[in-house]
């Protein structure tokens, strides 16, 4: 089975250096020395500053949002990203407000989120999907007329340059996935780069019980990043440049195979691509399923990444929203990580293209 994605793992060697420093310290958390470092070193690899690692992406969110002092209200957000978006903004008190996407980029929309603006929005959620920039300026213009913090969800960003700076430096603050899936990850863990220092040294607080001093002086969670899990990201770095380019290699030989063949998402001529995923669009719901099965059937996985749209459960808000249902009744991610052999992206060409679009009513 050809798997949809495979986490990266370092040489053991390579890790062991880092571990064989964990069992040298005897720390294993609470800002550690390697975790320190990582910190340093993605600062300097991203371009960015005002870094925090956490324990987890979703978690990254929850505290951009608190540390924002975003507790109640509406957040306006993507109905077409992965649940954690939602979940977040949940836990913290505050109900999703879903706004339509970009047919073209899969993106929040800014206009359709202009026009779904209320007097009890509190935030602007938007997601980078695939690693695709949304349209920050709008967004920007958007957050400063309404007066509301402008928070992304750049989970699928790493490392994605929009006009020659790191995409992380767009909004009040940026969150980050490193959760073994994403192309760069510590097995576990997220962080969050924030616009300004002051909300850094809360967040640092926030993550550690809202001790300062050893003493409470907020409401804080324990949301660190372990000495283990950064010892994992530092050997992973060592060959960040390498996944990144094999990855884009991989995605670049898919779009050539399949263009004209099937409907791809279009990306930002204004931005660099890190690989992330390799997301085409089938007709509809019919031939999505039909082209899953025939992959499975030929020993390879897909995802409907992301599906269903999440304003069409009546989970997150009871607000029931057609919002960008059509897309994820047509969005499919094909298998890309480091190691897939472009042998193997043919032969998944091969098979995608041997399903034709049918005329058929979506499910």
């Amino acid at each position: 089975m050809i798997p949809v994605t495979e986490p990266y793992l370092p040489p053991r060697g390579r890790l062991d250096y880092y571990l064989d420093r964990v069992y040298a310290s005897h720390r294993l958390t609470n800002d550690g020395p390697l975790v320190r470092e990582l910190t340093r070193r993605l600062e300097d690899y991203l371009g960015v500053t005002n870094l925090l690692l956490v324990a987890n992406g979703t978690l990254a969110i929850q505290l951009a949002l608190a540390t924002l002092g975003v507790k109640r209200g509406r957040g306006l957000t993507t109905p077409f990203t992965f649940p954690a978006t939602s979940s977040a903004l949940s836990w913290q008190g505050v109900e999703p407000q879903y706004a339509d996407i970009d047919p073209e980029t899969l993106n929040l929309d800014p206009l359709a989120a202009d026009h779904a603006v209320t007097a009890d929005t509190r935030v602007i959620l938007p997601v980078h999907t695939y690693g695709n920039p949304c349209d920050v300026e709008r967004f920007r213009a958007l957050a400063n007329r309404i007066r509301v913090p402008l928070v992304y969800d750049a989970s699928h960003a790493f490392g994605v340059q929009l006009n020659g700076q790191s995409l992380l430096n767009w909004g009040d603050a940026a969150t980050l996935s490193l959760h073994a899936t994403k192309l760069f990850h510590t097995a576990e863990g997220g962080g969050i780069v924030f616009r300004d220092s002051h909300l850094l040294e809360e967040a640092r607080s926030m993550i550690n019980f809202g001790l300062d001093n050893g003493s409470p002086v907020r409401i804080g969670i324990n949301a660190k990043m372990s000495e283990m899990h950064a010892a994992m990201g530092l050997a992973v770095l060592e060959a960040i440049d390498e996944i990144i380019d094999y990855r884009m290699a991989i995605q670049d030989h898919y779009r050539k195979r399949l263009s004209g063949r099937i409907e791809l998402p279009v990306f930002s001529a204004d931005a660099s691509a890190n690989g992330a995923y390799m997301p085409v669009l089938c007709r509809n719901a019919v031939h999505r399923k039909r082209v899953q099965r025939h992959l499975l059937a030929n020993g390879i996985e897909s995802r409907a990444y992301f599906s269903p749209a999440l304003g069409s459960l009546g989970l997150y808000t009871k607000e029931i929203t057609g919002a960008g249902v059509e897309f994820a009744d047509r969005i499919l991610c094909l298998p890309i990580f480091f190691g897939l052999s472009t042998i193997q992206v043919d032969h998944i060409c091969d098979l995608v293209c041997a399903i034709p679009p049918t005329q058929e009513p979506a499910l």
